[in-house]
């Protein structure tokens, strides 16, 4: 279940960011590693896993397997 009142940090809008890359094309999208997020924001480690558990736990990205995570929805705006 989505948490519609979530309001993601930087770092977490970031993570949305990259996972949300390529929607609307033919492209295969929604999905990444924790090392892929890190190269893409620049964030740190701590900072990658911090936010994908803050998303995970507002209902926004889920863990597919271990380490690989997968973008679920944003509420905001029907950016789903």
């Amino acid at each position: 279940m989505t948490n519609e009142e979530y309001t993601p940090s930087e770092n977490e809008e970031e993570i949305l960011n990259v996972l949300k890359e390529g929607q609307g094309s033919s492209q295969p999208w929604g999905r990444a590693n924790p090392l892929f997020l890190r190269e893409q924001t620049g964030l740190n480690k701590q900072q990658v896993n911090y936010a994908l558990r803050q998303l995970i736990a507002a209902g926004w990205v889920t863990k597919v397997t271990e380490g690989l995570y997968e973008f679920v929805d944003d509420p905001r705006n029907g950016n789903t």
